[in-house]
Order: structure tokens, then sequence, then C-alpha cells
């Protein structure tokens, strides 16, 4: 299906200068009707005095696009506007179009954002597993080397007991002879 593409410019009757001026207190609601599907409301936005809109129609068939001006500084209903706004309106349909292809660019903008973002991420993802294997390699080193001090001291505190035995039995043994038990 197409995909009607609107650039708009209200302008506001200033009586002073007896011209037609841009207000930029002046805001624009647009809505998009289909009139084939019981007036389904395609789009209901409010916007500034100039910009885009951009809807995708549902089904081919007759549309009906409404644009109420409000002026909140000067009441804020279409009555405000005695002398009345002037509406500039360029309605595109289909691929043909200098707004499509700004929004082509900004998509385009979006995408390298994301593919930028996901290389980040799988950059951090590989940092992280990198950060557990060296975290768990540092753990079995330290879980080893708190092992080998344990078996060292368990091997002194043998050695030192059997050194005090060997002494003592030594000792009596030396008191014995000397006749002095």
């Amino acid at each position: 299906m197409p995909n009607p593409l609107g650039k708009y410019r209200a302008e506001e009757f200033d009586p002073n200068t007896n011209k037609f001026t841009d207000q930029t207190n002046l805001k624009i609601k647009i809505t998009v009707e289909e009139v084939f599907d019981n007036d389904h409301r395609v789009i209901n936005q409010q916007g500034s005095n100039k910009g885009r809109f951009t809807f995708t129609a549902a089904d081919s068939g007759e549309h009906r696009i409404c644009f109420l001006a409000t002026n909140p500084s000067s009441g804020g209903s279409w009555f405000s506007h005695p002398e009345g706004v002037r509406l500039h309106l360029d309605l595109a349909i289909g691929e043909t179009s200098e707004i499509e292809s700004k929004d082509k660019e900004k998509i385009n903008d979006v995408v390298q954002r994301v593919k930028d973002l996901n290389a980040r991420l799988r950059d951090i993802k590989a940092e992280q597993v990198s950060q557990r294997v060296r975290e768990v390699e540092f753990r079995d080193q330290s879980e080893s080397t708190n092992a080998r001090v344990v078996r060292w001291t368990i091997i002194q505190t043998v050695v030192l007991g059997a050194t005090c035995a060997w002494q003592l039995s030594h000792l009596r043994n030396f008191f014995i002879k000397q006749k002095l038990t």
C-alpha cells in the first residue's frame, strides 16, 4: 500500500501588517480517517505551525485529512483566528519524496548506531567471559597455594612433634645414665 507523506506550513493572518506570517505559537492538529472503512482514524497528532506527517494506508480508498489550527495565546479555538489561517500543503504518495529520503537517512543513522551498540555489546560480553576465566584461574591458583601452605604446616608440625619426642626420649635416657632420676 502507498505511504502518503505530507509536509505542511501554517501562517496566521496579522491584521497589523495585513499579511500572513509564521506564528510559532500556532499549533496544528492533524487527523486522517479512512472514509471507506467507517471513518477509521489512522493518525491523530498535534504539531507546531510547520512539520511533517506520514501514515501507512491499510488499503486503497478515500481518506479524509483534517487540519485544525489553534493558537493558545489567543483563546485556543478555531474561531480565535478572525482573519484566518493559510495552510501550505505538499502531499506525496508512494516512494518519490524528498521527505522520505530524509527519513531514510535518519533510519540509516539509527541502524548504524544499533550496529555500533551491538558490536560494543559483543565486546563487553567477550570481556566478561575473559574476566570470568581469569577469575577461575586465580581462584584455582589461590586454592592450590592454600592447600600447599596447609600441607607444609602439617609436615612442619609432624617434624616438630617428632623432634620433640626424640629429644625428650634422648634427655630421659641421658638422665637415666647420669643417675639423676
